[in-house]
């Protein structure tokens, strides 16, 4: 395979994505030309907040091809469009032979959540000091263990399961890769209940608890019935504002919530959604998300 490399003013991103799609490229990626200098620029969005740009202001483009012939074609056409006027062809070369699968299982190695509970891939073997393992492969469904606001949600679940406080009847909404729910059973939950409105993740989550040896309910939302010692919900914050009513009517008496998916910023605005129902508070902090937990 060949790589067509452009640079592009962020008005041409677009146009020279959707021509590099017409022109058969296998996949198209767009990169900051500026990355790793001081003139790099960061591009996010968050729900409620206004898009990103569709690229940076000196953009690479990055286009993948079947053949170099395919890809020097890409390029003659390009150049001969009016709309390539300040853009350049920085270069067409060969994409060197790798083993993929290797190299993908080298970018993910065992997370440690506590000093003594791990979540490990399958092609590791666990650390010796890991008591606690969850085996989770990275799949379609989000939630690997390395984001903060997994690592914060096991925490909790592994503080209170070390300290003899019960977890009780469990319910992890928006369940992603299940890893949550599975935290909860190796931590002794009484019965869990893992929902997601993705049936990928339901079939995700449903695989990695058997790979897990344990035992949980998944499915839809509407199979989280009743009330529950724990709800878990590491979403966004939008949603888990939209869904204050429905998360804070699922925890019973005594019970507790954990939510994350939350940025420091947005903090107030939780508080003040989940106020009619219980008073949320900060219980952790990593690397700019929070977790906020509740006792009813």
């Amino acid at each position: 395979m060949f790589e067509l490399i452009l640079l592009a003013p962020v008005h041409e991103v677009e146009t020279l994505s959707d021509a590099l799609d017409a022109l058969d490229a296998l996949s198209v990626s767009v990169e900051d030309a500026d990355a790793h200098t001081p003139a790099e620029q960061a591009l996010f969005g968050e729900p409620g907040m206004p898009p990103p740009k569709a690229g940076w202001e000196r953009s690479r483009i990055v286009a993948l091809f079947a053949t170099e012939a395919l890809a020097k074609g890409a390029a003659t056409l390009l150049q001969a469009q009016d709309f390539f006027v300040g853009c350049h062809v920085v270069a067409i070369q060969a994409v060197p032979e790798q083993d993929w699968v290797r190299l993908t299982q080298s970018q993910f190695t065992p997370v440690e959540i506590t000093p003594e509970f791990w979540i490990v891939p399958t092609w590791h073997e666990p650390p010796a000091q890991a008591k606690q393992v969850i085996r989770l492969d990275p799949g379609l469904a989000f939630g690997t263990g390395t984001h903060p606001t997994t690592r914060m949600c096991l925490r909790w679940i592994a503080a209170r399961g070390t300290s003899g406080q019960s977890l009780g009847r469990v319910l992890d909404y928006g369940c992603g890769s299940g890893i949550l729910a599975i935290g909860a059973a190796k931590f002794g939950a009484v019965a869990i209940d893992a929902v997601d409105i993705d049936e990928a993740a339901v079939e995700s989550t449903r695989a990695n608890a058997q790979a897990n040896h344990v035992q949980l309910q998944t499915g839809l939302p509407d199979k989280a019935v009743g009330s529950y010692q724990t709800v878990l919900a590491n979403i966004l914050a939008t949603p888990l504002r939209v869904l204050a009513p429905l998360l804070c009517g699922h925890v019973q008496p005594g019970g507790n919530l954990v939510l994350a998916g939350i940025l420091e910023r947005q903090a107030d605005e939780l508080k003040a959604a989940y106020l009619p129902y219980c008073q949320l508070q900060v219980q952790d902090e990593q690397e700019g998300w929070i977790l906020m937990t509740a006792q009813f």
